[in-house]
């Protein structure tokens, strides 16, 4: 069972891979002229028309100046993003002329899909997250919910610590686990995408009650294992992630969970 479930989580995890090495990102440069409405450290909008607002996200070789005022006029060289809905990827991004400093440029308003979309990518390049999850567990079925930080990038822009407690519950068994795991971002992946896939480990500290009763049969069994989590799962720009764990050396804990969580 357990090198089925090993099986599994290798095969989603380079089904992930396979489908993000699909989308890297086409070369095809286009350059845009307009004036800055929004500019945060990971994402630029430039309005380049009258009713045609452009947002931009940053990555790590992006040439920018270190700060850009609201208001200025700028210049932005750019490839294609992930995004069904226009985001753009820049990679060099010039001022042509400064806005004024001596008085204070007034936001301006920009369209409720532009907000949305800089605010979801705002959010996916935050430091810290707390978020819940739920799922299901296999051998033996539990349903599960739990809470976990994430923080990060650690030592690598991709490489981020995501310790997590669940509680699991069934007909026979009940399990509290703690989890400090590390999740890796597969780098084919585009960072400002909607969709990354991730790989992931660490220890499992888990505690597992097991009882039943039935007339005068009375059974009743506390253990406690510690075992090696392995995992992959795709999440949504917005925060919105699945995710396979696999469990070995952790009898009776679960060896298999599929998870649905959220970060906000």
């Amino acid at each position: 069972m357990r090198n089925v479930t090993f099986g599994v989580v290798m095969s989603v995890v380079l089904c992930g891979l396979s489908n993000a090495q699909d989308r890297t990102l086409p070369q095809a440069a286009v350059t845009t002229s307009g004036t800055v409405v929004s500019s945060t450290p990971s994402t630029l909008v430039v309005k380049s028309g009258e009713d045609t607002y452009q947002l931009f996200t940053f990555y790590k070789d992006t040439v920018r100046p270190k700060q850009i005022t609201l208001g200025s006029t700028v210049r932005v060289i750019s490839l294609p993003g992930e995004e069904p809905d226009g985001a753009r990827v820049a990679t060099n991004v010039t001022v042509i002329s400064a806005a004024s400093t001596t008085s204070e440029q007034p936001a301006q308003p920009m369209p409720e899909n532009v907000k949305k979309m800089e605010s979801d990518i705002k959010r996916q390049v935050r430091k810290f997250h707390a978020g819940f999850r739920t799922g299901v567990t296999l051998d033996p079925e539990l349903l599960m919910i739990g809470a976990h930080m994430q923080m990060g990038p650690i030592f690598s822009s991709n490489l981020f610590f995501r310790p997590n407690m669940e509680f699991a519950w069934g007909e026979v068994s009940t399990m509290f686990s703690i989890n400090p795991e590390v999740i890796y971002r597969l780098p084919v992946t585009a960072r400002s995408g909607k969709w990354s896939s991730y790989v992931g480990f660490g220890p499992g500290f888990n505690f597992v009650n097991q009882s039943f009763e039935s007339g005068e049969d009375r059974f009743g069994d506390f253990h406690t294992a510690i075992g090696l989590n392995l995992l992959g799962g795709l999440q949504n720009r917005s925060g919105l992630f699945v995710e396979l764990k696999a469990s070995v050396y952790s009898e009776p804990a679960p060896t298999l969970r599929l998870i649905l969580g959220y970060n906000f």
